[in-house]
């Protein structure tokens, strides 16, 4: 592959542009949403876009007992990891790295962003991220156990008698027998899925590391400047990130042929995803308390990834 090919992809699509741009407005739409839907005019659309240019011009401020190094670089890899994970995840049947990275390393991949949130808030000094810090890990416990089912059952009906983790022979089942979303052993892995992503995400009512009105942000209390800046950008990027992993599993398969009409439907399946997922939870349900997230998903979430899981596997 020539390495001007290769820099287009990691650098303007569907790499580091692409997914700035996308993540943000992803934000702005649901931001807008949640407003209309709670009888708000909200702020437009482009506003993530706004504060994020506002926090890169604002003065960064280290403090005094932070390890200086830890706490700048933290959001950086963070950002790479959500950059990385997002130039393997096909669009359509459009895979620019096909068979360079499985759904296995997607999901630690995936765990990458929320270590740095943990890694950065401790390399602070702060009491207050430090209570963050222990919330984080408690929903990272809860999320990763029903996602990694999840994708064990996407491997296990796309493998056919096997299990595979490779994207490209579940995005080929997907053209070949249509989407999994209309297999309906797989109906319960999807609203799992469809559970996981705002808590992954971060996203009220599952907020619980940061909790603003809480904890001052928790982990980021002390960020500020352009580090705030990549660490709300890594949030806007997860917005768009998870529901892009949810319809590339289930909603998948054969495009159209024409790569702009497939993005355009892509990108409109994963807002849809999104307001199902992020949006409605948002706007009609209270923040949930720590220990009600953890039993709602080592309970209800992980077994619905275990119902659909032994589904699959019997060949129902």
């Amino acid at each position: 592959m020539a390495i001007l090919t290769i820099l287009f992809y990691i650098l303007i699509f569907p790499g580091l542009l692409f997914c700035v741009a996308v993540g943000l407005l992803f934000a702005g739409i649901d931001r807008k949403l949640v407003a209309r839907m709670q009888g708000r005019v909200g702020p437009p659309v482009t506003q993530p876009l706004y504060d994020f240019f506002k926090l890169i011009g604002k003065e960064t401020i280290i403090p005094a007992a932070a390890n200086k190094k830890v706490f700048l670089a933290a959001p950086v890899v963070g950002l790479v990891s959500l950059v990385t994970i997002a130039l393997f995840i096909p669009i359509k049947l459009f895979m620019p790295f096909n068979g360079m990275m499985d759904v296995v390393v997607i999901l630690y991949l995936l765990c990458i962003p929320s270590l740095c949130l943990i890694v950065g808030g401790a390399a602070s000094g702060s009491p207050f991220a430090g209570v963050g810090i222990s919330r984080e890990m408690v929903a990272i416990i809860a999320y990763e156990l029903p996602l990694a089912i999840i994708l064990l059952t996407a491997g296990k009906l796309a493998g056919l008698g096997e299990v595979t983790f490779s994207f490209a022979d579940i995005e080929l089942y997907q053209a070949y027998f249509g989407p999994n979303l209309l297999h309906w052993s797989m109906l319960p892995a999807a609203v799992a899925m469809l559970l996981v992503i705002p808590c992954e995400v971060g996203a009220h009512p599952f907020d619980i590391a940061e909790a603003e009105t809480e904890i001052c942000e928790g982990p980021l209390c002390e960020y500020s400047g352009r580090p705030l800046a990549v660490f709300k950008l890594n949030t806007a990027l997860k917005t768009f990130i998870m529901p892009a992993l949810f319809t590339a599993l289930f909603l998948g398969g054969m495009g159209t042929g024409m790569l702009w009409l497939d993005v355009l439907i892509f990108l409109a399946e994963c807002v849809a995803v999104m307001f199902v997922s992020m949006t409605l939870p948002h706007a009609i349900c209270a923040r949930l308390k720590v220990e009600q997230v953890f039993k709602f998903y080592w309970t209800i979430v992980t077994g619905l990834a275990i119902c659909s899981f032994v589904l699959v596997w019997l060949g129902v």
